[in-house]
This record gives C-alpha cells, structure tokens and sequence, in this order.
C-alpha cells in the first residue's frame, strides 16, 4: 500500500507549496517580493537579486496593450521589409502592423496572412485612399526604393498619415523640401528611419565621446563597404537610387559622423572611382572616399564601396583614448572595444551592452512621437541636410579641391549641436 503522501495530487502539492511560499514570504519580509514582483506605476518591478559584482537584470517589458498601440502600415514588400521590418514588429512594445501596401498582390496576401493583417487593409499603390478611411492606420512606414520615397511620402501626408521614411530621403534635396513641405502643410510628423541613431553601441559611443571619456576627439574613421551582383537590382539604377554606394550604404558613414560629434561639416574633399569596364557600374558609382572637417578640428575620413569586401566600422581617436565599435552600422553583432593607457600598458576594454532590435526601437521612437505629440530625434530635416551634404561629396568629386560647406538650410535648433534633430529618444521603451 502506498503511504498517504504519495496519494497527493500534483495539484495538492502545488497549492501546499504555494501555502508554503505564503507563509515565508509573510514571515521574512513580504514587502520585498523578491521573485513575485510588484506593481508600480504601471510596470511590473523586482528588486535586484544580484550580487555587487554582476550586472542587475533588466526591467521586464511593459508593452501598450494591442488596442492602445499605434497602428502602421507598411508600403513595400521587398527584402527589407521582409527580413527586418516585419519581423521587428514582434519586438515593438507601442506599435502594431494594421496596413500593408504592396505591388505584388500574391505577395501581399501571403504575408498578411503570416503577420495576422486584416485582408481588407491589404492595397496596392493606388490605395493610399483606402488608407485615408482606416482609422486603425495612424503612420505609413515608406519602404520603397529611394526615388519612390517623395510620391509615397506626399500621397501618405494628403491621406492624412504620420510618416516614417527609410533612408535615404529621397532621390535629391530639392524631393526632401517637398516632402518636409508637404508634411508640413498637412500637419502631419515626419521622421526618417536613420535605425544606427537608435542602437545601444552607437548610442554608447556617441555617449563616450561628448562625455569626454576619450579627452578631446581628434579623427574618426567610417567604413561601410560590400561587394555587389546582380545588374538588374534597383540599387544600380539612378532613377530608383538617386546614386551609388554614397546614398546607399556611405550615408551610414556620413550621418554616423554628423550624430557622434553634434557638429555640422564646414568643409568637404572626396574622390569617386567606378572601375571602367564593369557593367555594374554603368549608372551609379562604386567607390567614393570623402573628408570632412568640423568646427571643432575633428577630421573624419569616411570610405564607402559596392566593390570591396563587407566591413562596417567606425572609430574615434582622442588625446586620452579610443573607440572601435565593429559592425557598426550591420543590423546586428556590434563590438565596442575602448583603448586606454593602464598604468604602463595600453588597455583594451570590451563593453557588453545589452541588445536590442534597432528597427523594433526605431519604430517604437516614432510611436512614442505621435502618441506624446513630439517632434522626432530625425525629422525630414535631418535627412535634407544629408541630401546637402552629398551633393556636396558629389561635387568636391567633380571639382578635386576643397568645398566650403554652408550651415544647415532648415536647422531646429539654435546651437551649437544637433541642429537638425529633435529631441533624444527614450532610452527604455
């Protein structure tokens, strides 16, 4: 015969437990829940259970209930938007998918099915009335190729539509004064997907640098190359890219520099080589290699190509010290590595930052924009001043000498940094 205890149900033995917890929790200190959590403010909090030595946990998420997030449609269903944007939704804690644009009908089916969209707000191109008549669609997430931006940009505003644009802009300066205009006229917000100017190691370096903890930065060094294929892809026609590696890939370069010091450029040198005889680069440039220099003295060298192999770093020297931070502007696996002197040896000091999805961030940033009624930390004015600035490469190209650049057209603020964004974004969502 079995002794009774065995005869307890699991169920038994669970609510005994629990009793149990009960009562110590009751008898130690049930003030601090330690492993329960309590609720404050709205979120749910635990005391940290770590030692001195280790890090402490991270909050745990406090995502906006379904109904109260904003809703986004996506315009474009290419490789970007499939492989990152999409999936990155899973991760938003203020935003939902409501809305898919997209040219190809079968495709758009397909994925609205994967991603729970209602077949009724699945539209071609045409549809942007559709759009206008969905309330759930509060912002369009413009992922187009570059010289579709302005009319999908202008045909979201007169829907009445918030605007998140992928970069770059447009297809040229004068497409991003319309499209800023036409935002303007419409009262509706516009923010351009710049996703390095929302991930946790650019941030960090950015942080670095301003705080000081390098001494007084001297050189910066950007790389973003990668090797193309395919003649047929948009990338390599002018019409749908408006350039080469320079708005394509070098634009991480360029902006990444502009966001780390603060400063605008006050002059620029460049170079542009596309190899003669490769097909490929009938239309568009290859490689181009670009100097910049700011008020500060900082000096940035900068080199983006579609001929060499995949690299993506940028670093800073300064008196005191330096940063490396590899895979800088890649959609993941970031490294920042700080060189220091230590006593009579040079230290070399590996920061492990907590991940996060760049595009869930960036998307999140924009919610928070429309829902707080906030200007967003990269408005249209950010990406025109970049338009600005490569036209600007395009030209000291031309010229081979130094080109004196102008102050920022349309600055938001009166100095002396970050002239052309809006305030920070939320380091926790």
């Amino acid at each position: 015969m079995p002794d009774d205890l065995t005869l307890l149900s699991r169920r038994t033995l669970m609510l005994a437990g629990g009793a149990t917890l009960a009562a110590m929790g009751g008898a130690q200190g049930a003030e601090v829940p330690v492993d329960t959590g309590r609720v404050e403010n709205g979120r749910v909090t635990f005391p940290n259970w770590r030692g001195p030595s280790d890090r402490p946990g991270a909050p745990p998420p406090a995502p906006l209930p379904p109904a109260e997030r904003v809703g986004f449609a996506v315009v474009g269903l290419g490789r970007l938007s499939l492989e990152e944007i999409l999936p990155a939704f899973g991760e938003t804690r203020k935003a939902r998918l409501v809305a898919l644009v997209s040219g190809s009908p079968d495709k758009a089916k397909l994925v609205a099915a994967q991603y729970g969209v209602r077949p009724e707000a699945v539209h071609g191109y045409d549809g942007f009335a559709a759009l206008r008549a969905n309330p759930e669609v509060q912002v369009v997430y413009v992922v187009t190729p570059n010289g579709l931006h302005r009319d999908h940009v202008l045909a979201a505003a007169a829907a009445g539509k918030h605007v998140l644009c992928e970069k770059p802009m447009a297809a040229s300066s004068a497409e991003a004064r319309t499209m800023i205009d036409a935002c303007a006229t419409a009262g509706v917000k516009l923010m351009i997907a710049y996703r390095c100017q929302y991930e946790t190691h650019n941030r960090e370096v950015t942080r670095l640098t301003r705080g000081g903890a390098l001494g007084r930065p001297k050189l910066i060094e950007a790389i973003n190359t990668q090797t193309m294929s395919l003649p047929e892809q948009w990338r390599l026609r002018r019409a749908l890219a408006g350039g080469g590696a320079l708005p394509d890939i070098g634009l991480y370069c360029l902006n990444g520099v502009r966001a780390l010091t603060g400063e605008e450029p006050v002059s620029v040198q460049a170079q542009i080589h596309s190899p003669p005889d490769d097909p490929l680069y009938r239309e568009v440039e290859e490689t181009v290699a670009f100097t910049l220099r700011f008020p500060s003295g900082v000096i940035a060298q900068c080199t983006t190509s579609y001929g060499a192999h995949e690299t993506r770093r940028l670093s800073v020297q300064g008196e005191t010290g330096a940063i490396t931070l590899e895979n800088a502007f890649a959609y993941e696996g970031q490294r920042l590595i700080l060189h220091h002197r230590e006593g009579r040896a040079e230290a070399r000091e590996e920061r492990a930052l907590p991940v996060h999805n760049q595009f869930a961030r960036e998307i999140d940033h924009m919610a928070t924009c429309v829902r707080e009624n906030r200007t967003p930390h990269t408005p249209g004015e950010e990406g025109l001043q970049d338009h600005l600035l490569m036209e600007a490469i395009y030209e000291a190209a031309r010229s081979g000498g130094t080109l004196t650049l102008k102050p920022p057209e349309r600055p938001l603020r009166k100095g002396p940094l970050d002239l052309t964004r809006g305030p920070e974004p939320d380091e926790a969502s």
